[in-house]
C-alpha cells in the first residue's frame, strides 16, 4: 500500500539522474511523487514530469525551504518519504524506511548511510565531517541518530508540523535532527545502502561551506537544548584565553621587570566573562531542566484525565447557562 505516502524529491540541477530516480520510486509501487524545484537551469522538471512526477516549483531557495514548502503547501498523504534525486538512495530501502510509521513504533526515521556506504559514495573529508558532526549532536542534544545529515527520511506529517524549521540550505537535516530531539518526536534509525552519484550528476553540496553552515546549526540550537554547553564552551574559551594572557603578564613582570596594563586588564576581563558564562549555563541547564519535568508532569495528567472531564462547566459558560449546586457552585438563594 503506497497511497498513504509521498515521495518528496527536491531539486535543483538534477536532470541527468531525476527521471532514473522518479522511475525506480514508481517501478515500486509509488505513484503520488512530487518534486520540489528550486529554479534548475537545465532541463530537470521537464524529464521528472516525463518520469510521471508531480512538479512545483518552489517560492525561495534553498533545499530547506523547498522542504518547508513541499510538506506545508503540496503534500496530501499521511506519509512523507524524502530522499535526494542524485541517484544515491535506493527506493528498495523505501518499505524498511516506512515500516517503523505504519508500525506506530516512530514518527520519524533517518536513514542510515554508514551502514552500507559503497567505497566511492563519501570523500574522506566528507567521512571525517560527518563523523564530528554526529558525535557533537550526540554530546550535545543527548540523542545518538547515527547518521543526521542522511537525506533519506520518512516522516508523519504530522510530526513534521510540529517542529520549528528555519534553516533555508542543507542545514535543514540537522534541524530536523535537533527539533525532533527537542520536542520528543519518537526517532528511530533504519539501515539503507548509499551510491555514489552516477557519471554526469555533480553535487550541489560544497564541503568547507555547508560544513560551517552545519556546524554552526547544531552549536546555535545547542542554547535550548544543552545551554551549559553552550554558554560553558564559550565560558572555557574566554577563561583560558584570559589564563594565557594573564601567564604572559606575569612571566614578563617577574621575568624581565615589564609590565603591561593593558594586557592585564584584558586578560582580567576575559577570565572574569568565563566565569559568569559558565554560572549562566549552569543556571540555564537548570531551567531547562525545571522546565522538562513540568511539562512532562502536565502530559502525566493530561493523560490521565478522562475525557470531557472538565469540560461541562466550559460548555454551560459558553451557552450562558449557571451551574446548579450539585455541579459545585452557589447559586442563587431559592424562593
Amino acid at each position: 500500500m503506497t497511497d498513504d505516502v509521498c515521495v518528496l524529491l527536491p531539486t535543483y540541477d538534477e536532470a541527468a539522474t531525476v527521471a532514473d530516480v522518479v522511475t525506480e520510486f514508481r517501478d515500486h509501487g509509488f505513484t503520488n511523487i512530487l518534486v520540489i524545484d528550486g529554479g534548475s537551469t537545465d532541463d530537470t522538471r521537464e524529464r521528472a514530469r516525463d518520469a510521471g512526477a508531480r512538479v512545483e516549483i518552489q517560492s525561495g531557495s534553498g533545499k530547506g525551504q523547498a522542504i518547508r514548502e513541499a510538506v506545508r503547501e503540496h503534500v496530501d498523504a499521511e506519509f512523507v518519504l524524502m530522499a535526494d534525486a542524485d541517484g544515491t538512495y535506493r527506493a528498495s530501502d523505501a518499505d524498511a524506511m516506512l515500516e517503523p510509521l505504519r508500525s506506530g513504533t516512530a514518527e520519524h526515521v533517518i536513514g542510515d548511510r554508514f551502514a552500507d556506504m559503497h567505497d566511492d559514495a563519501m570523500t574522506g573529508l566528507n567521512r571525517v565531517g560527518n563523523t564530528i558532526f554526529n558525535s557533537l549532536f550526540s554530546l550535545i542534544h543527548r540523542e545518538d541518530f547515527g547518521d543526521i545529515l542522511s537525506g533519506y527520511r520518512a516522516f508523519t506529517v504530522d510530526s513534521f508540523k510540529r517542529l520549528r524549521l528555519s534553516a533555508d540550505g542543507f542545514g535543514i537535516e540537522t534541524e530536523l535532527a535537533v527539533e525532533c530531539a527537542r520536542h520528543g518526536v519518537r526517532t528511530t534509525v533504519v539501515p539503507i545502502t548509499y551510491l555514489p552519484r552516477p557519471d554526469g550528476s555533480n553535487t550541489n553540496l560544497h564541503p568547507v561551506r555547508d560544513g560551517g553552515i552545519i556546524l554552526m546549526a547544531i552549536y546555535r540550537q545547542a542554547k535550548t537544548s544543552n545551554p551549559l554547553f553552550y554558554f560553558g564552551s564559550a565560558g572555557v574559551a574566554s577563561g583560558l584565553a584570559g589564563g594565557l594572557v594573564a601567564a604572559y603578564v606575569a612571566y614578563d613582570w617577574f621575568a624581565n621587570g615589564i609590565s603591561h596594563n593593558v594586557l592585564a586588564i584584558v586578560a582580567g576581563v576575559g577570565v572574569i566573562l568565563g566565569v559568569q558564562l559558565l554560572i549562566f549555563g549552569v543556571l540555564s541547564d537548570l531551567l531547562v531542566t525545571l522546565h522538562g519535568e513540568t511539562l512532562d508532569r502536565v502530559e502525566a495528567l493530561e493523560r490521565e484525565m478522562p475525557a470531557g472531564a472538565d469540560t461541562s462547566s466550559e460548555e454551560a459558560t459558553e451557552k450562558g447557562v449557571t451551574p446548579t449546586k450539585d455541579e459545585g457552585c452557589v447559586g442563587p438563594p431559592e424562593q
